[in-house]
């Protein structure tokens, strides 16, 4: 029973800042926690549709969207927002390789960095709020799996920008470390969340998911040559939006 549970409370552990004792993080067990990243999105996307039914119950639906998207940023301890604001950063304010990643590295946020963030919150908070009410649920679990999954892929096909060992980081440790089998447990579980969640509806969250993986993948791997672990957070909300705007599209 542990064994089969190492995987997902390692994915919850590195997703999240829910303390999981126990779950240990190496090279290893984080290739292998992987394809339950989609089911930690899922969870995450349960959660944060009960906060924004119960927060539209009593407040506009901008408002409750911002307390939704909040709660995102603070369940993950804003990991995914510090990757797009360091990757915004890397790659718009160096020409080359080795200077975006010494940008990336860097903890301090530049004017891209900014830029992006508050793009990125400002935009999930005008989307979520644009949903239809009663399929703002279903989008919530769809864009949090999808984006999740998204890793997958991208850690999968392309090799890490900064090469192997301590110095890549964890995010990047993970780049083509993923087998097959492990990429396709991830996809299936995928699949059958955003199914669950939205029925026949799911398929052009998947399209435009896709489509944004294999763009950011492509981007990623002519700039820096590969990916580090804030190119996967930053997949992961392009991707996200995007499936909000599947659902806010009229």
């Amino acid at each position: 029973m542990k064994a089969a549970l190492g995987g997902p409370l390692a994915a919850i552990q590195f997703l999240t800042r829910i303390p999981v004792p126990g779950a240990r993080l190496d090279g290893v067990t984080l290739a292998q926690a992987a394809p339950s990243f989609p089911l930690v999105g899922a969870l995450l996307g349960l959660a944060a549709g009960g906060i924004d039914v119960l927060l539209r119950s009593h407040l506009s639906a901008l408002a409750a969207a911002g307390g939704t998207v909040l709660f995102l940023v603070a369940i993950t301890g804003g990991l995914h927002e510090d990757g797009l604001a360091d990757t915004a950063d890397g790659l718009g304010g160096a020409r080359s390789p080795e200077r975006a990643l010494a940008i990336m590295r860097d903890s301090r946020i530049g004017s891209y960095g900014a830029i992006a963030l508050s793009f990125s919150i400002l935009v999930r908070c005008v989307l979520i709020a644009a949903l239809p009410r009663q399929a703002t649920f279903a989008y919530l679990i769809a864009a949090e799996t999808l984006s999740r999954w998204s890793v997958l892929p991208l850690a999968y096909f392309l090799p890490s920008a900064r090469g192997s060992g301590a110095a890549a980081g964890q995010g990047a440790r993970l780049a083509r470390s993923l087998s097959p089998a492990a990429l396709m447990a991830g996809t299936v579980l995928a699949v059958a969340v955003t199914i669950a969640a939205l029925h026949s509806a799911s398929a052009l969250p998947w399209v435009v998911c896709l489509a944004t993986c294999l763009v950011s993948g492509l981007y990623f791997r002519r700039r820096i040559g590969g990916v580090t672990g804030d190119c996967f957070g930053a997949t992961i909300q392009l991707v996200a939006a995007a499936v909000y705007v599947c659902g806010a599209w009229r």
